[in-house]
């Protein structure tokens, strides 16, 4: 599992104090109030800012101050860039749940112990979530995260077992 969990993308510097506006990646919006510090990968290297202060925009957007990061030409340095907390600091997740970035990567076979794929994607569709699962002969193939496709996950040993309904493969 990734030490680093991404909760937004800076999207661009906002206003001329050195804010900028962030594009949460979370499904917890009002987790950003309680940070005190992100990371953010430049250069392969993990870098961190401490934050100053969190704004809420219409609950869809969120308005970072970091510290030593003062007015609008510095903020645009860090435009696109993806931001992270330390697992950690992560939000703890109810069982049953897992961060998108644990569910990609894993193997899926079926009951039968038949290999599908690896999970190459989630897509967020609003009812549930779709993993996308890449096979060996380069076949996506759509698999809905509802309990009665989806019979275990192990995000430690990087497996999941599904049972697929007709018409799913």
């Amino acid at each position: 599992m990734k030490q680093y969990i991404t909760v937004g993308r800076i999207l661009s510097p906002w206003g001329v104090k050195g804010q900028v506006k962030v594009e949460p990646l979370t499904d917890d919006i009002k987790r950003f109030k309680n940070l005190k510090e992100v990371f953010y990968e430049e250069e392969n290297n993990l870098k961190k800012l401490n934050i100053e202060e969190v704004i809420f925009i219409r609950n869809a957007f969120v308005i970072i101050k970091f510290q030593g990061i003062d007015d609008r030409n510095e903020a645009e340095k860090y435009r696109n860039v993806y931001i992270m907390v330390d697992r950690k600091d992560a939000v703890k997740l109810p069982k049953g749940r897992y961060f998108i970035c644990d569910i990609i990567g894993l193997k899926v076979y079926t009951l039968e112990r038949e290999y599908l794929g690896e999970i190459t994607n989630v897509i967020q569709t609003g009812a549930n979530d779709v993993y996308v699962v890449k096979s060996n002969e380069d076949k996506e193939i759509l698999i809905p995260a509802i309990k009665e496709v989806v019979k275990n996950i192990d995000v430690e040993k990087g497996y999941m077992f599904i049972y697929p309904m007709e018409g799913l493969i």
